[in-house]
């Protein structure tokens, strides 16, 4: 279950070590979690879709997500302040790593036409943001039982101070990045 955990411990956190010429083994940068959200843009209309969202991503983290609320009123969008507009979940510990493992893995080289994800979405600080256009990609998604599909962005948040320690980090754990 852990296997990403021991993998980091034993391979990726001294190659990090060794490429930024850390002095202490608490500089190294590890992965703290991974959020996942789906915006619900058609839950104004209709109340089960939050449902439904809500019951995929709870398949597919294998924890119970957070329905988000609108903080401000919209009106061209017709929304209003406190309506549910979205599904959330945050990934710590071993259910996040196994998440990882099962993304870099199986479900990303399960879209078509795959060249890898995009080296450039780092957010200067060491964040990765990654989106993707369906739910189906994950083996937990019955494609029968979808009403409609969804995307959805995923969030790695990690300890790196730059986006080059990110990048490496993440290339580490498995990351599958474009070829540039």
């Amino acid at each position: 279950m852990a296997r990403l955990k021991e993998f980091y411990k034993s391979e990726v956190a001294p190659a990090l070590m060794t490429k930024f010429n850390y002095s202490s083994p608490m500089q190294i940068p590890r992965l703290e979690k991974v959020v996942v959200n789906v915006g619900c843009g058609d839950a104004k209309d209709n109340s089960k879709v939050i449902d439904a969202v809500m019951a995929d991503i709870a398949a597919i983290t294998g924890q119970k997500p957070v329905a988000t609320k609108a903080r401000k009123s919209i009106s061209n969008f017709k929304l209003r302040e406190g309506s549910l507009n979205g599904v959330k979940v945050t990934l710590r510990a071993d259910k996040m790593y196994e998440f990882v493992d099962k993304l870099f893995n199986l479900s990303l080289p399960r879209v078509r036409d795959f060249k890898g994800i995009n080296p450039n979405a780092f957010d200067g600080r060491g964040n990765y943001s990654l989106g993707l256009k369906e739910q189906l990609i994950f083996p937990e998604i019955e494609y029968d039982k979808v009403d409609k599909v969804r995307g959805m962005d995923i969030v790695f948040v990690t300890t790196a101070n730059t986006d080059e320690e990110a990048k490496e980090l993440l290339a580490l754990l498995g990351a599958p990045f474009a070829r540039q």
